[in-house]
């Protein structure tokens, strides 16, 4: 902006140049963890050979899917058929609903068809376009769980083709205004379609909802929304290098001055503590939380017992940072 300047989710580090099977590109990858860099290239060999419909034999390439773990089971899901002339066979309507809390829920579009190679590795942060990731789905729940804490003017950022957190916030809280965005056109082309679908259907109540491209490392795109939002939130968006002091930089100006910004994401190796220095670094006062809700706390610790093969803590389980202005300012998030 899953997700992401940028809609990422669940990826990690890698050149937007990548064509083929070569991994020349690669070289670019920040060295600072050779294991989690040799990893990301493993997983980035996957999805090549996915998406050309090769056969994927190396155990190797099978032990790094991120996609062994989907999901948390917040939310239960329906397709719906809605019948509409921009319709498509590779699109598919789903109702996403709350399995805590079943009053609310929102309809939206998957692409259900061929990736193009093209597209996911050469456009501008793709990996938004995939899916809803966990860390997404776990912000989404958590903002419904603390849907009385919201107010005023929402941000999110690199929310990829869902921005599902945002869309609850717009759906269960009452506030003014919600903004979803992310880096890709792409994404924010179906972002918009899920808002009128939903506006339709009556569930934003008078809340102003929509959607644009931000890119965090674009001023043009900041500067208009400086000190104007009362919440930032992005979810699993931490892991790309050359973005990562951008997104640093987009939180704390889009915040306002006594706002709070919220931070889902799994450790993954380095990053989350790198993304931490830069924000103290920016003057940005950070607090970390491993237990923020008791049934993902209890789904977490299921699935270390149980699911150890399916199942990686470092990239799996979402940690939530609460970042502020400055120590004054008390974050009614906890």
């Amino acid at each position: 902006m899953e997700k992401r300047a940028t809609g990422a989710k669940n990826a990690i580090p890698v050149s937007r140049d990548i064509d083929g099977d070569n991994d020349e590109d690669n070289s670019r990858i920040s060295r600072d963890d050779s294991t989690v860099n040799d990893t990301a290239r493993a997983r980035w060999t996957l999805l090549r050979q996915v998406l050309r419909k090769k056969q994927v034999d190396s155990p190797e390439m099978k032990q790094v899917s991120v996609r062994r773990f989907s999901s948390f089971d917040l939310f239960s899901r329906k397709r719906t058929v809605i019948h509409e002339t921009s319709n498509t066979s590779d699109d598919q309507w789903v109702e996403y609903r709350s399995v805590s809390l079943p009053k609310y829920s929102a309809l939206l579009r998957v692409h259900l068809g061929p990736l193009k190679v093209n597209e996911v590795l050469n456009s501008f942060d793709n990996t938004g376009n995939v899916c809803v990731w966990p860390s997404e789905e776990v912000m989404a729940h958590f903002c419904l769980q603390k849907r009385t804490v919201f107010k005023g003017a929402v941000c999110e950022l690199g929310g990829g083709m869902t921005c599902l957190a945002g869309l609850m916030v717009a759906i269960c809280a009452d506030v003014r205004e919600v903004l979803l965005s992310d880096g890709n056109e792409k994404s924010i082309h179906n972002v918009r379609e899920l808002v009128d679908k939903n506006r339709q259907s009556g569930v934003f109540s008078s809340t102003s909802v929509s959607a644009r491209v931000l890119r965090w490392d674009c001023d043009s795109d900041i500067s208009p929304l400086e000190g104007h939002f009362d919440v930032v939130m992005c979810a699993d968006c931490l892991f790309l290098d050359q973005f990562r002091a951008s997104l640093v930089d987009a939180i704390r100006r889009l915040l306002h001055p006594k706002g709070t910004a919220l931070v889902f994401a799994p450790r993954r190796g380095q990053t989350l503590a790198l993304f931490c220095d830069l924000a103290q670094q920016a003057g940005l006062v950070i607090s970390q939380h491993q237990q923020y809700d008791p049934y993902v706390w209890d789904m977490h610790l299921k699935m270390m017992k149980e699911g150890k093969e399916a199942y990686d803590e470092n990239i799996h389980y979402p940690l939530l940072l609460t970042l502020t202005k400055g120590p004054q300012t008390v974050s009614s998030f906890k």
